[in-house]
């Protein structure tokens, strides 16, 4: 009697896991390892290759860290930038040429009263204070940083110099006189420098060398002289103070136009961000607009009045 079919297949199954369980394991597979363990000791093997691994030159390097900025660290950078900005004039400034006229002509003389130029030991340098970067070393120094605007003085000079008045020829002298009473003379024919910074650093030099020369040349462009500023001027010289508290108001192009080209004009301006001139030595004290003007602006009035007057186009 035959066997029945779920009987024969049960046995043959038997017999074919028996046979896989007899079955020599293969020589090229590993036994098998848990995952949580094989991941243990594979990841402690790694770490133990790149330990004694040399390390590679890229990623050894380090960037140095980052230098905390301070007051201190900042004053000592500002320091050596208008140090070297004072080495850059150091051999001299250049000169403009004059037109050569041998007539006899009127000119102007300006006087910039209590300009804002004060050197200040910040850092390891010297250097002209002003209110935006110095003005925690002035507030540590128990002084009002609003009081320090170099730029007016520098703006002024650049009105007067860049004006067709002084490129005609018709500039004779320009004075400065400080807040601490330090007084120098700008010849007509100097380039001023074209940046505030460069500028900083030539006043650096000039309040602490007391002249600036020409490049090239031992001729003085700048140059710290004696008060008061009237033994400087012209004999026989008309000087004008403006400032807007003054009580008498004029047509500055009609006031300038009825001056007699004998008397040579002589133009005194605050060049301050607060106050006003002093009229001790000003035979007119005037005011030439309603509205407080910078002295940038009040100079090119000036100059444009004159050139009206001497007819410079």
């Amino acid at each position: 009697m035959g066997r029945s079919y779920a009987a024969k297949g049960k046995k043959k199954r038997k017999h074919e896991h028996g046979g896989a369980l007899l079955a020599p394991p293969v020589a090229n597979e590993a036994p098998e390892v848990p995952s949580a363990v094989k991941g243990k000791k594979q990841r402690k093997l790694e770490n133990g290759e790149a330990s004694r691994a040399p390390p590679v030159a890229d990623e050894a390097e380090e960037f140095p860290p980052p230098e905390e900025v301070g007051e201190d660290k900042e004053d000592v950078t500002e320091g050596e930038g208008a140090a070297a900005e004072a080495e850059d004039v150091g051999e001299g400034i250049p000169i403009i040429p004059r037109p050569v006229d041998r007539r006899r002509r009127p000119g102007a003389i300006f006087v910039l009263e209590r300009a804002c130029l004060e050197v200040g030991k910040v850092g390891k340098g010297m250097q002209i204070l002003n209110s935006d970067d110095h003005a925690n070393y002035l507030r540590k120094q128990n002084r009002n940083p609003a009081d320090y605007r170099p730029d007016i003085i520098y703006q002024a000079l650049l009105a007067i110099f860049d004006s067709p008045l002084t490129k005609a020829g018709r500039l004779q002298a320009v004075y400065v006189r400080t807040e601490k009473g330090v007084l120098f003379e700008i010849k007509p024919n100097v380039r001023l420098p074209r940046t505030f910074k460069r500028f900083c650093g030539l006043m650096s030099q000039l309040l602490q060398k007391l002249s600036i020369t020409a490049e090239g040349t031992r001729e003085k462009l700048l140059n710290v002289i004696k008060n008061p500023v009237t033994k400087y001027l012209p004999v026989g010289a008309r000087k004008i103070g403006l400032s807007y508290k003054a009580e008498k108001s004029v047509n500055l192009f009609d006031y300038v136009a009825k001056s007699n080209d004998d008397d040579p004009l002589v133009f005194v301006v605050g060049a301050m961000a607060h106050g006003k001139i002093e009229k001790e030595y000003s035979d007119d004290y005037i005011q030439i607009c309603n509205y407080p003007l910078s002295a940038a602006c009040c100079l090119n009035r000036i100059c444009s009045s004159l050139e009206q007057k001497w007819n410079i186009r």
